[in-house]
């Protein structure tokens, strides 16, 4: 049976009177991914904070490996923790090489840990280059080398794509994959909402400190009840005269908007039709369940920005 990594129960932060966040209930099981997504100020770096025991809850019960992580029994699963900040900040005067040497002995590991590490992030033929000519890039990659010391059975991951081009984002994503099948849990917040999408199992979104909806993708595609779009080919006018597929045709878009939950009858209806040669069938985007469920709370111009970025980091 997965043993529950992190446990929120109510978990809240205020600051002068302020809700930072809100009431917040999640339980983590080890070996699932987790997205974060929200828009700046939504709460998600505050509760990434209250799971690394950076600040305690002003109400609730925040939980990470059995323990809150502000207390003093807390200080035996600093090991088992990697996290990668918004912004990455290393001195700029050292090596790749001697600044991930340097974290890696914090948690009793050697150079040629280190050594492996940059290896694995594509940035061996820079490690004895000083960080301060790295590009945007190449200190991603480093960050990212940092939050991967140790196999951690944790990992707390903000905007890590940011800087990588296309390769190394997917090879980023294999990482996060491989650590998953060894039984790591993942939070991972990112704007990025389509490079997200078939690396996740569950997503949560915040607003304004509330949590607004979590579950796996298909569960808010149930909740949020937004349409699947299924495109037949070879069926020629045979969709507009059918009387029940003709309900859900779109002669703008050539193809049938149907609801969730009338999926299975549309594609048994459509396969009665010999001449159906092929069909593809797209469910909402996680960029439209996004869209969806801060529309129902947001102000419109947080909603204009969310549209226009997918989704931006706090």
């Amino acid at each position: 049976m997965k043993e529950n990594v992190v446990t929120l129960k109510g978990a809240g932060k205020s600051y002068d009177n302020v809700d930072a966040l809100k009431s917040i209930d999640l339980v983590l099981p080890e070996g699932e991914v987790l997205g974060l997504f929200g828009h700046n100020g939504a709460g998600k770096t505050t509760m990434m904070k209250l799971i690394l025991g950076v600040i305690s809850a002003s109400e609730g019960d925040v939980s990470v490996f059995g323990v809150t992580p502000t207390s003093q029994e807390a200080w035996h699963m600093r090991s088992q923790i990697g996290y990668l900040p918004e912004n990455v900040s290393f001195y700029e005067h050292l090596t790749g090489l001697e600044v991930l040497t340097y974290f890696t002995r914090l948690k009793g590991y050697n150079k040629q840990d280190a050594l492996a590490l940059l290896e694995q992030v594509g940035l061996s033929h820079a490690h004895n280059r000083q960080v301060k000519t790295y590009s945007k890039g190449m200190r991603q990659r480093l960050g990212l080398a940092q939050a991967f010391i140790g196999n951690p059975k944790l990992l707390l991951l903000d905007e890590p794509t940011v800087g990588l081009d296309p390769i190394a984002t997917n090879e980023f994503y294999q990482t996060v994959d491989q650590l998953k099948t060894h039984g790591a849990s993942i939070i991972l917040c990112s704007h990025v909402l389509p490079g997200v999408e078939q690396h996740i199992d569950r997503a949560m979104i915040l607003s304004q400190g509330k949590q607004l909806a979590i579950g796996s993708l298909a569960d808010l595609r149930a909740q949020a009840e937004l349409q699947v779009s299924i495109k037949p080919q070879g069926v020629n006018g045979a969709v507009v005269e059918d009387s029940i597929l003709s309900k859900y045709w779109s002669e703008e878009q050539k193809m049938l908007l149907v609801p969730e939950s009338a999926k299975v009858t549309v594609l048994r209806k459509l396969l009665e039709h010999e001449a159906l040669n092929d069909v593809s069938i797209s469910p909402a985007t996680l960029t439209q369940l996004y869209q969806h469920y801060i529309g129902q709370e947001q102000p419109n111009h947080i909603l204009r920005e969310s549209k226009s970025t997918g989704g931006s980091n706090e």
